[in-house]
């Protein structure tokens, strides 16, 4: 029996994992997802120090001439205090005096004779001072284990003096293709075959989303072909395959699964398209089954497969997030199935693809995103909101939304 989308997703999100972890530079940990939280070990400013180029007062001076006694570079040890009606040159970043209670930006001021200034702005107490840890305070959680790491958290490591941290291995992912009535793009083909473009696009989106994947080939139409290639791969985290598990004379994959003692978590979704899409597990090996139809293979994976190379990176964000937005055209539908729906998000609203048969291999060359409809969807406006979840750009949430458009 058909278990709804929402189900499907739930199943995934409740898997358990075990992850392993690695140690590796901060350079090479773009996209990666930390496994330990990061404290910082140091304030940001480490001590008082002057955002411009300028002089250090004392404010209650600002009003005199002041003499130049000293000039301060930034890198300096430079302990001298001020003095009544003295100020000292500094520089962006340099330590400020420790009695210090305005900086001056040099184009303020007026050179008199004798070395000395005249501030000829109006002057504000803690003017132009960056004090210690008001970027950074030492101790609070600066990642927290699960975050992914962009350019951004490279940042802050670097700031702290990281050179290594411990992040999660990628998910090992590998790919098979079976179904010898499909030729794989690399093969010699007849005018009565077709290329299989499941395969090679799978490969790609699961490195999109940072995984390791190894492809190990494709199986003959015989159970002992594909059990061959299951065998082979089950020291990965995911195997990933499509079609062959309807009830055709030679759609032998379900067969194979099951003889290598197959757990099932779901075998059919009722979802449109994508209705035979399968998920469990042998030994410590999920196995995700999508779709034959090139089309449905791809949504499908979007709302699944997503999330489950989500939950198997060990990042704590893994619901799907959504754009809230209009249609640019009205639409309506038979109800009864929750409903995938390609389309284009130009910013301001979504256009439905007009091709979205899911036999179909062009529609997501030209969409970035799509919709899905509840079951009890039959008509939206323009006025209605919907939601829209991207594809070109993974787009996650670390609490769970209600991301199916209603009436």
């Amino acid at each position: 029996m058909s278990i709804s989308l929402e189900e499907a997703i739930d199943s995934v999100l409740n898997i358990q994992t075990n992850l392993n972890y690695e140690i590796i530079p901060i350079e090479n940990a773009q996209n990666r997802i930390i496994a330990e939280d990061i404290l910082a070990i140091t304030n940001l400013p480490k001590f008082n120090n002057s955002a411009m180029d300028g002089y250090a007062i004392i404010y209650e001076d600002y009003e005199n001439e002041l003499e130049i006694i000293d000039t301060i570079f930034a890198g300096d040890n430079n302990t001298t205090l001020l003095q009544k009606n003295k100020c000292i040159k500094i520089m962006t970043g340099a330590r400020i005096p420790n009695n210090c209670t305005a900086i001056i930006p040099k184009e303020n001021i007026e050179k008199l004779n004798n070395n000395k200034i005249k501030i000829i702005q109006k002057v504000k107490e803690y003017q132009h001072i960056r004090f210690i840890g008001e970027d950074i305070k030492l101790n609070t959680i600066l990642i927290k284990k699960g975050e992914e790491l962009l350019f951004s958290q490279i940042t802050l490591l670097a700031s702290q003096g990281k050179t290594h941290i411990k992040v999660y291995k990628k998910p090992k992912v590998v790919v098979f293709s079976s179904g010898e009535e499909l030729k794989l793009h690399y093969e010699k083909i007849e005018d009565y075959q077709i290329y299989n473009s499941n395969t090679p696009s799978l490969i790609s989106r699961v490195k999109e989303l940072g995984c390791d994947v190894n492809f190990i080939g494709q199986a003959k139409d015989s159970i002992e072909s594909i059990k061959e290639l299951i065998r082979n791969s089950l020291d990965a985290d995911l195997i990933i395959t499509s079609g062959g598990v309807s009830v055709g004379d030679a759609d032998f994959t379900k067969d194979a699964f099951n003889e290598l003692n197959f757990k099932t978590i779901f075998d059919s979704i009722a979802i449109k398209p994508g209705k035979p899409t399968v998920f469990g597990k042998i030994e410590n090996t999920f196995i995700l089954n999508l779709p034959g139809n090139p089309l449905a293979c791809s949504l499908v994976f979007e709302v699944i497969a997503k999330v489950l190379i989500q939950k198997l990176s060990g990042s704590n964000e893994v619901y799907l997030n959504f754009i809230n937005s209009k249609l640019k055209n009205n639409y309506s539908l038979r109800k009864g199935r929750t409903t995938i729906i390609p389309g284009f998000f130009n910013g301001e609203n979504f256009e439905i693809s007009e091709k979205r048969s899911p036999g179909m291999v062009s529609v997501l060359s030209s969409c970035n995103s799509m919709i899905i409809l509840d079951k009890d969807v039959e008509q939206l406006t323009t006025s209605n909101l919907i939601k829209i979840l991207p594809i070109n750009w993974k787009f996650f949430t670390n609490k769970k939304k209600d991301f199916l458009t209603h009436e």
